[in-house]
């Protein structure tokens, strides 16, 4: 049997994570999941699941015993599609369980944002690419962003602690991709 503590502690330091944020997200105190990680406390189902909420991944991920990261196909019509703001279609390109980074597929028609107000997830590394189409990528806080337009080919790297939006101001559908290192805990 796979021991949950020393897993639990790798997918909190793969995201940089501290021990009092895991413990906040998933309701409990820290020197519990701090005896969790050690092997020196059990932890119910229940606890379980809002820690693997926290960390982003499954509660059968922190059992998993192989680690091997296997190819994993994932064909375009069988990615996971996010619900998002009008006219945006976010999918999910990285499978579960999320472990060095987190990959971001999204569509925007004509005149579509990532919503009215930018945000913020996490403090991690973040890389928009432009696949088809114009954007312009929003970096800062409202009143003080700085407009980043961009076209098929450009890119930008910022931290996801920075708010953030991106709109289409184009005439025509635009495709970029995200890609996030390390992945973001789910909220």
């Amino acid at each position: 049997m796979t021991d949950v503590g020393p897993r639990i502690r790798a997918y909190r330091t793969m995201r940089r994570m501290t021990l009092r944020a895991l413990a906040t997200a998933a309701q409990a105190s820290p020197s519990f999941v701090s005896q969790l990680e050690r092997g020196r406390a059990g932890a119910s189902i229940g606890m379980l699941r809002r820690i693997a909420s926290a960390l982003g991944v499954t509660v059968a991920d922190l059992f998993a015993e192989d680690d091997e990261v296997r190819p994993r196909v994932v064909r375009r019509a069988e990615r996971p599609e996010l619900r998002t703001a009008p006219g945006t279609r976010k999918y999910l390109i990285s499978q579960r369980p999320l472990r060095n980074l987190e990959v971001y597929a999204a569509e925007f028609d004509p005149g579509a944002s990532t919503g009215a107000e930018p945000y913020t997830h996490g403090d991690a590394q973040e890389l928009l690419l432009v696949l088809r189409g114009r954007v312009t990528l929003s970096l800062g806080p409202p009143g003080a962003a700085a407009d980043h337009a961009l076209g098929p080919g450009d890119s930008l790297e910022y931290r996801t602690s920075v708010p953030h939006r991106v709109v289409n101001e184009g005439d025509e559908t635009a495709e970029v991709l995200w890609v996030i290192s390390p992945p973001t805990p789910s909220d």
